[in-house]
């Protein structure tokens, strides 16, 4: 570990750190509950639940459509952290300006909510390629691991943080708890801002081979597209596995995505949807960092398979979930695993 940790991978992880804060705070955690009593305040709970739904698919539809061109542009142009700059700056951006949009304004904060959902994935597809760049082939499952380690300790800081001023407003010179949340976000904002200034700094990327035009990389980067996918098909193992990785990890995001506004949904109170949130970030720390040692005793593969089918058995046990308690049990569970199964996922696929 101590040799694992140089100064260009903690540079790296680093961006764990600082675009988990809006995964937690903006996606599982305030932009559900605030989206509910002050932007869409007064609509049924099933026509919201359904407009955040729509939000969170249309930033991945859009992620879905650009991703494969502009990264077969960065691999050419070797601009992977450009384009991360670019989207996380998109993110930035975003976030910072839920802070301004208005009471009953959900067209607004829905378009800021997609926007950032964008510049936080789109940036996710650049930081994720850049794991080659840093980590040799043995050092993969442990690198991956301790960023999604940091991820969720600095993700779960800030959010415990924000929590703690959006319960006591008046203690730290807010008006209103709503005053508090809207801070909340552009602390988001901030954070991101500025644990992104490392692997921007310090991290190395090769330089290209040979110059090319924006115009050449761009008809480069379709062409690439489409014989990419052509090769693809022919490799029966990259072919599965993102045909698979399709399919469980939007199962893990989703459940990321809309946690909390399932628990209110079915009568959960704030306070212990929140605190559960919390359980799964400060259990998912330690346990991502030993879902890394775990995929270098059984193998990334088994180890990965064990994630999915704790995550398929978390999923039966949600439907049928009725006490608190048991939304309690469920965070654990899910922290065991959860991390895991996301760092084992980008290494797998980058080995």
């Amino acid at each position: 570990m101590k040799k694992l940790l140089n100064r260009q991978v903690v540079s790296w992880a680093l961006y764990d750190w600082a675009n988990s804060a809006f995964a937690v705070i903006v996606l599982a955690v305030f932009f559900p509950l605030f989206f509910k009593d002050y932007w869409a305040g007064g609509v049924e709970a099933t026509t919201s639940t359904f407009r955040l739904g729509v939000a969170n698919s249309a930033a991945s539809i859009i992620i879905v459509l650009l991703a494969p061109v502009l990264g077969a542009i960065a691999d050419v142009s070797r601009s992977k952290k450009r384009f991360l700059s670019v989207f996380a700056l998109l993110g930035i951006v975003m976030t910072g300006g839920l802070y301004f949009v208005g009471e009953g304004n959900w067209p607004l904060a829905i378009a800021c909510f997609v926007l950032g959902g964008v510049g936080f994935a789109g940036a996710n597809v650049f930081y994720d390629s850049l794991i080659v760049d840093v980590a040799g082939k043995e050092q993969l499952d442990m690198v991956s691991s301790i960023g999604f380690s940091l991820g969720y300790l600095g993700g779960g800081l800030l959010c415990l943080i924000d929590v703690i001023i959006v319960s006591t407003p008046e203690t730290f010179g807010f008006n209103s708890r709503n005053d508090a949340v809207r801070f909340a976000f552009m602390s988001v904002s901030v954070w991101w801002f500025l644990f992104s200034l490392p692997i921007l700094l310090i991290v190395h990327e090769p330089a290209p081979v040979s110059r090319i035009s924006y115009s050449g990389a761009i008809a480069y980067g379709i062409r690439q597209v489409v014989q990419t996918f052509r090769e693809i098909r022919k490799i029966r193992v990259v072919f599965l596995f993102l045909a698979a990785y399709w399919l469980y990890i939007d199962g893990v995001d989703t459940m990321i995505r809309m946690a909390v506004d399932y628990g209110m949904s079915i009568g959960f109170g704030v306070k212990h949807l929140i605190i559960a949130i919390l359980i799964t970030q400060f259990v998912g720390f330690p346990a991502a960092i030993l879902f890394g040692v775990l995929g270098r005793r059984v193998g990334t593969k088994t180890a990965l398979l064990l994630g999915i089918a704790v995550y398929l058995l978390v999923v039966l046990w949600g439907y049928f979930m009725e006490t608190v308690q048991e939304f309690y049990g469920l965070a654990v569970t899910i922290g065991l695993v959860q991390g895991g199964v996301q760092a084992l996922s980008r290494s797998f696929y980058a080995r």
